[in-house]
């Protein structure tokens, strides 16, 4: 399987000639949905949902499918029926040759006085896990973990805890865009030194083989 990092939350999975596309927002390049065979949305904020460019996206391949809980479904579905699938926690399904896994059902707590949103998690072929923005723990193995490293809802202490928890074997930055490069080190080296994993961040556009 490839991982390709788009910029913010976005990243793009290929495997046997297909591509799945998780979290293209409005911090991620227009490009990002651009020959997705399928796509995932953790919820519905905008920097993980870009109404515009999902339905360019299915408006560019009438096989593209979308795989997302109700708050995004229901702002799409009606225009492409058939085609958007409402999923939740507990949830399993195969999207582009994918084996997808839902784990998940509340956004983590911005603020006690801002009412909490749905919030899903995706486990693609039993090793990727994309959490959305939600500190979230499934109950399976994880072997790449997609870091959600800067938030207003988190601190590094629990992204490392997080981490800690989960153990997976490697964990690359998501959630990113608004970490100024002179962070970017005091994060690498608390998250390296403290996670007991490895850690890597890969720049937007760049690929790894998993």
């Amino acid at each position: 399987m490839k991982l390709t990092k788009k910029s913010h939350a976005c990243v793009r999975l290929e495997k046997d000639g297909r591509t799945l596309v998780l979290d293209p927002g409005m911090f991620t390049e227009e490009d990002a949905v651009l020959g997705a065979d399928a796509l995932l949305v953790t919820h519905e904020h905008p920097d993980h949902f870009d109404e515009g460019r999902l339905r360019a996206a299915l408006e560019a391949d009438p096989a593209a499918e979308i795989w997302t809980l109700r708050s995004v479904a229901d702002q799409l579905s009606a225009a492409f029926p058939g085609r958007v699938h409402t999923v939740g926690h507990g949830d399993r399904f195969t999207a582009a040759g994918f084996d997808v896994q839902v784990h998940g059902e509340l956004h983590a707590v911005i603020h006690p006085d801002i009412p909490r949103i749905t919030n899903v998690g995706y486990l693609v072929d039993g090793a990727v896990f994309h959490p959305g923005d939600a500190l979230t723990v499934p109950d399976a193995p994880v072997d790449t973990l997609l870091l959600p490293v800067m938030a207003p809802w988190n601190k590094i202490s629990e992204v490392i805890d997080y981490v800690r928890e989960l153990k997976p074997r490697r964990a690359y930055d998501i959630h990113d865009a608004l970490l100024t490069d002179l962070a970017r080190p005091i994060y690498d080296r608390q998250i390296g030194a403290l996670g007991g994993t490895d850690h890597g961040r890969l720049a937007p556009g760049a690929s790894t083989e998993l």
